[in-house]
């Protein structure tokens, strides 16, 4: 369209100059004016009419030089641009309309096509042929017995901790979150059926956190190898190994195991000089549902841990759950801590080729947790090899602080602090640790007894019994809320970081069969509640985001 346009001004142009070539050239002619230039344009558009017309001023048009003649196209050209630009526009927004009513009239079938789009993201895989058996099997779970174990040293007698079950249950104590040196040893003095014995553990095994139905449990302590045993009346141990020297001195002592020392040690290790029942009964004065908690959970008390292995620990424990913090741990102890004992049986029951069952024995050992000396060795990449990932990263950089601050002794006169705050800002100076992290490490091995390591589901807990509005529609939990949380704890109990403890492993899985029905109920509705609540606020969000 544009050549053509352009080949007719030419031949316009050369037709004025033949014509005329004198008036083109002459300077007494006014310039065109605006009515003129219209009319050039117009005889531009159609050259064959401008000849047949003889009211057209011809010495007028032809004085119009070739540059006017060209701006005159340009402004044709723009005119004509935006023309199409509009209409484009149009267009767009007629179809726009139009996927609007189809959207409106078929639903279901914009729904399809969603569905459709969703499962070309998907990766299809061509069927493979059928694995091989290994392949299909689940991961066999390793038992220890109590068979076994008693096998181990057995000239170590039991010796009674002389605290009565209302002060201490190692069931409610060693497996919820404090710890994670023990290991359950199940009980098979009473299997007589393989069913149901493989049933018991079934139920036992579906959930990592907490172990209320069982009784014993082996773990290291230092340079000792413990068996900790819980009767209905008492608590008993039993020494499988005893390092170079006592728990309570550095003196060598080459594997003499002095009773008493072992005993103050592990009354230190429980805390019980601390009594436990007076503070249940402040604890349900102040609170309606703890009360009805309480008799259901006795015993649950707060180890005071060494706080070198607590800070390690729990620095792993961030983003984790508590089977992969479990197998973290020992195998940060196997790479750097000492060998204590080995030769522990574990056994595996698995289904053969006919249906069988058949049982495995594994052989387990048990190290101790690295001092900062023998970490002084470990680098970021042996660490993210062993499986550590980006917390590699933190470890080392926490025991190069640890070690510029002084070490072990540093942490230890932590405790003798009485304000929790100024430990938690202690110890959020080293990688790693952010406030909930420092409240465990504080709570669990400095004697914190005020400290409040919040979670989302500590927040739940305070949501629910005391303030809505430290959840409402917080999108995270921010330094304030944490803090509010904390206080919230702080102000209704007395050793308020326990009482949190007792709250906290009341709602564990494991722990719901020994809680009264309608604590049980009130949980539940309450968190399918929040459930509704949260699906709503979703699809609210949703459509609004469609009509935008």
């Amino acid at each position: 369209e544009m050549e053509m346009e352009m080949e007719m001004e030419l031949a316009y142009h050369e037709q004025t100059q033949t014509q005329t070539p004198t008036l083109v050239a002459s300077s007494s002619i006014p310039p065109p004016t605006r009515r003129s230039s219209r009319r050039i344009a117009m005889m531009m558009m159609t050259p064959d009419l401008a000849k047949s017309d003889d009211n057209i001023h011809t010495s007028t048009s032809t004085s119009t030089s070739s540059d006017q003649l060209m701006e005159i196209s340009k402004r044709n050209e723009s005119k004509r641009k935006k023309r199409k630009r509009a209409e484009a526009k149009k267009i767009d927004a007629s179809a726009k309309q139009k996927s609007r009513k189809v959207k409106k009239r078929n639903p279901g079938q914009m729904k399809i096509k969603a569905a459709a789009k969703d499962t070309k993201k998907k990766k299809v895989r061509s069927p493979s042929p059928s694995p091989s058996p290994s392949k299909t099997k689940k991961q066999p779970k390793f038992i220890l017995r109590s068979s076994d174990i008693a096998k181990l040293s057995p000239e170590n007698p039991w010796v009674d901790l002389e605290v009565p079950s209302a002060e201490l249950r190692p069931s409610a104590t060693l497996t919820t979150g404090q710890c994670f040196n023990f290991i359950v040893v199940h009980d098979d003095s009473n299997d007589s059926d393989s069913n149901d014995t493989d049933q018991k553990r079934k139920q036992q095994q579906q959930s990592a956190w907490g172990t209320h139905n069982e009784t014993e449990w082996i773990g290291p302590i230092q340079n000792l190898v413990l068996s900790i045993k819980e009767t209905e009346t008492t608590t008993l141990y039993r020494v499988l190994h005893c390092g170079t020297s006592s728990p309570s001195d550095d003196n060598d002592n080459d594997n003499d195991i002095n009773i008493e020392d072992v005993t103050d040690f592990l009354r230190q290790y429980f805390q019980l000089e601390t009594p436990l029942e007076p503070l249940y009964t402040k604890w349900s004065k102040n609170d309606r549902r703890l009360a009805k908690i309480a008799p259901c959970i006795p015993g649950l008390r707060l180890i005071r841990q060494d706080p070198i292995e607590c800070i390690f620990s729990f620095i792993c424990s961030s983003n984790n759950n508590i089977p992969r913090i479990t197998k973290m741990l020992s195998t940060f102890r196997e790479r750097y801590g000492q060998k204590l004992i080995d030769g522990i049986p574990m056994r595996t029951t698995e289904e053969g080729e006919g249906g069988g069952k058949s049982t495995n024995t594994h052989f387990m050992s048990i190290y101790s947790f690295p001092t900062l000396e023998e970490l002084q060795s470990a680098t970021e990449e042996e660490l993210r090899e062993m499986g550590l990932g980006y917390r590699a990263k933190y470890i080392i950089q926490t025991r190069d602080l640890l070690i510029a601050n002084g070490g072990k002794d540093h942490l230890l006169s932590l405790r003798n602090s009485n304000d929790p705050n100024n430990v938690q800002q202690e110890l959020l100076q080293y990688s790693g640790i952010g406030p909930k992290v420092a409240d465990c490490v504080a709570l669990f091995s400095l004697d914190q007894v005020d400290a409040i390591p919040v979670d989302v589901h500590v927040q739940h807990i305070a949501s629910r019994d005391y303030d809505p509005s430290v959840l409402g529609k917080a999108k995270s939990l921010t330094p304030t809320i944490y803090k509010k949380v904390g206080d919230l704890f702080r102000e209704r109990f007395v050793y308020a970081g326990w009482a949190h403890s007792l709250l906290f492993v009341a709602e564990l899985p494991s722990f719901r069969d020994v809680l009264p029905d309608d604590v049980v109920a009130e949980m539940d509705e309450w968190r399918e509640a929040e459930m509704a609540k949260k699906a709503k606020e979703k699809k609210a969000k949703m459509k609004k985001k469609a009509k935008t």
